[in-house]
């Protein structure tokens, strides 16, 4: 079975990404071949026996960029890998790129195929941003210490677009009420230093239609 889509994710670290992929929702939809999901270690395509990936920047300042020769190489064998025509979108993890959103998660789902470009130190050579067009994603309004936990945040959005990535219970919940909808489970009562916290009796009732204006009423916006 060929994957719905493929991420490729590019990283220093490979070690604090793979684990990812083996669990919960988005290991399951790897598992049963939905998804596909593969690290690769940027300093395996750097030379020398020291695998040097950064160096100082012209014109001085703090801090390492990330070289282009080695992000050349691999990103040029992985678009070549995916065939001519193949519809990829190349996009760079940067804290000052463009806001994701679910809007953007719902159109990069349109994909077949996402490079990945985990950003480190300050920042990647920016030739390379302008030889592949690199489309920089931030995940909010802060500085993180590397690229790869946005990168599983956009691999996590996009997989919940994916057709048989999510149940299909979780599915329709997404669609009918939105985000943040309150939900209980058992026991009914909870007692808590000599407090008691009911569910709400409108859910015990069994009356579908009241549930479902509950649930519209108390969605978070």
């Amino acid at each position: 079975m060929k994957p719905k889509i493929t991420f490729d994710i590019i990283t220093l670290f490979p070690g604090t990404v793979r684990p990812y992929f083996g669990e919960s929702v988005i290991g399951r939809a790897v598992r049963r071949g939905i998804i596909g999901a593969r690290v690769h270690d940027l300093r395996k395509f750097t030379p020398g026996p020291y695998h040097k990936a950064d160096d100082r920047p012209y014109g001085g300042g703090p801090g390492m960029v990330i070289k282009p020769e080695p992000l050349v190489k691999i990103i040029e064998r992985l678009r070549v890998g995916r065939g001519v025509g193949a519809k990829t979108a190349m996009i760079l993890l940067s804290a000052s790129g463009k806001k994701f959103d679910d809007a953007e998660a719902a159109r990069l789902a349109r994909y077949g195929h996402i490079i990945l470009v985990a950003g480190h130190y300050e920042g990647v050579d920016e030739r390379v941003k302008k030889i592949f067009r690199l489309r920089e994603l931030s995940v909010g309004p802060y500085v993180l210490t590397g690229g790869e936990l946005p990168a599983l945040t956009v691999i996590d959005a996009v997989s919940r677009k994916i057709k048989g990535v999510l149940g299909k219970e979780e599915s329709l919940e997404e669609k009918r009420y939105g985000v943040g909808v309150p939900v209980y489970t058992r026991p009914e009562v909870l007692a808590y230093k000599k407090k008691k916290y009911l569910v709400p009796r409108v859910l015990l009732s069994g009356n579908h239609g009241a549930i479902e204006r509950w649930r519209l009423e108390h969605r978070k916006k």
